[in-house]
C-alpha cells in the first residue's frame, strides 16, 4: 500500500516558466482544413499552447523557474541539498538531466540529485519524494523542478494528439514547517495498461532505425506518425479515469481522514476539458474552486498540476489553505495528494524565448 502521510512538511514557494511561442489551435491548420480543427479545439477545450522553439529543452523551463523562485525567496543555494527533476523529455539518454542542472544552478557538490522519468502524476510522485527526503534531519531544502517539452513527442499530422499537448517547466522548493500538518499521499500504478499511451520506438527496447522514422498512415481517419512518435487511446484513458480515480480519491481521503469539503483547491492533470469537467461534476465539487489552465496551455503532462497552481493560484496563499492534488496517465499510474500550505510563495511566471 503506497500511502505516505509526512507531518511538519510543505511547500514554501513555487515558480513556473513557458515557451514566449504561443501556438493558437484555431490557426493550427498546416494539415487540417479549419472544420476540423475546430471541432477538434471545442471537444478538447485546449485553445492555445506554448511551444519550445530550437534545441530548447524542459531543462531550460526549469532552470529559469528555479532560478525565479531562487532569487524570489532569497534563497541561499547552499541549503538545496537534494535536487529532483520530473520529466520524460531529458537533455539526454545520459547523464540524468538533474544533474547538469545542480551544476548549472551552482548547486554545492554535496547536493543529491536524479531524475524521476514519470508523465501525468509525475509532479505528485516527486512531491512525495521531496516531502521524505525534507523530513531527514540534514536535509535543509529540497529543489523540486518538473519539466516537459511535449511538443517534440507528438506528430502534428495525429489529430487524436496533435491539438492537445504543449510545454512547461516549475521549480518548487520544499522544507519543514512546523505551521503545517499532515500531508497525505497515494500512489498507484497498472503497468497492464502501458499501450494506452506510449511511444513504440527509439527507446532500448526498440531502437531507432530507418523504418522507425519513417512517417506513416496508422488508422483508418489518415493520421499520420513514425514509430518514434506518442499515441494514445482516448478512449481507452478516459475509461480508465471513470473507473479508477473517483474510487482513488474516495480511498485516499478516508485514509487521510479528511473530507473533499476540508480543501480550499482542487488542482486536477488537465488531460483536456471533457475529462476534468467529468470529475468536477462527479466528486460535486464547487467548480470556482478548481482552476484549470487546459485552455490556455493545453496539457503539459507531469507539469500540468504546478503550472496551474502558479498561473491560476498566484495571490491565493497569503495564510493556512489546503490543496487537493490528483494526477492520472501515462503508465498508467496514477496519484492524489492532500497538502497543507501556509504563506506560500507564487512567482510571476517567467517566458523562455
Amino acid at each position: 500500500m503506497a500511502k505516505l502521510k509526512f507531518n511538519g512538511i510543505t511547500i514554501v514557494g513555487m515558480a513556473g516558466a513557458v515557451p514566449a511561442n504561443t501556438i493558437k489551435n484555431r490557426a493550427y491548420t498546416e494539415f487540417f482544413d479549419k472544420d476540423s480543427v475546430g471541432d477538434i479545439v471545442d471537444k478538447t477545450g485546449v485553445e492555445e499552447r506554448r511551444f519550445v522553439t530550437g534545441n530548447t529543452t524542459a531543462s531550460d523551463l526549469c532552470f529559469a523557474a528555479a532560478k525565479k523562485i531562487i532569487s524570489d525567496l532569497a534563497i541561499d543555494k547552499s541549503e538545496i541539498d537534494v535536487l529532483l527533476f520530473v520529466s520524460q523529455t531529458p537533455d539526454y539518454r545520459m547523464p540524468a538531466t538533474s544533474i547538469i542542472l545542480q551544476d548549472r544552478l551552482g548547486l554545492s557538490k554535496d547536493t543529491a540529485a536524479f531524475d524521476i522519468g514519470l508523465g501525468c502524476s509525475g509532479f505528485i510522485y516527486g512531491l512525495s519524494m521531496a516531502y521524505a527526503y525534507a523530513q531527514q534531519p540534514g536535509i535543509r531544502k529540497v529543489l523540486l523542478l518538473d519539466g516537459e517539452t511535449r511538443s517534440k513527442v507528438y506528430h502534428p499530422k495525429d489529430r487524436k494528439t496533435g491539438f492537445i499537448f504543449g510545454d512547461a517547466g516549475v521549480a518548487a522548493i520544499i522544507e519543514k514547517d512546523d505551521r503545517v500538518g499532515e500531508s497525505v499521499f497515494s500512489l498507484n500504478s497498472d503497468g497492464s495498461l502501458q499501450h494506452l499511451i506510449k511511444i513504440d520506438a527509439g527507446g532500448y527496447r526498440n531502437p531507432s532505425t530507418p523504418e522507425s522514422l519513417k512517417e506513416k498512415v496508422v488508422d483508418e481517419h489518415g493520421n499520420i506518425r513514425t514509430d518514434e512518435h506518442g499515441y494514445m487511446n482516448g478512449a481507452d484513458v478516459f475509461n480508465f479515469v471513470l473507473r479508477e480515480i473517483p474510487k482513488h480519491i474516495k480511498e485516499t481521503l478516508k485514509f487521510g481522514e479528511a473530507n473533499l469539503e476540508d480543501f480550499d483547491f482542487y488542482v486536477f492533470h488537465q488531460a483536456n476539458k471533457f475529462m476534468n469537467d467529468y470529475l468536477v461534476k462527479k466528486l460535486k465539487l464547487d467548480v470556482d474552486k478548481v482552476p484549470s489552465t487546459i485552455s490556455k496551455y493545453g496539457n503539459t503532462s507531469s507539469v500540468s498540476i504546478p503550472i496551474t497552481i502558479v498561473d491560476q493560484l498566484k495571490d491565493q496563499f497569503d495564510g493556512s489553505k489546503g490543496l487537493f492534488l490528483c494526477g492520472f496517465g501515462v503508465g498508467m499510474s496514477w496519484a492524489t495528494a492532500l497538502v497543507p500550505v501556509n504563506c506560500m510563495r507564487i512567482s510571476e511566471i517567467v517566458e523562455v524565448s
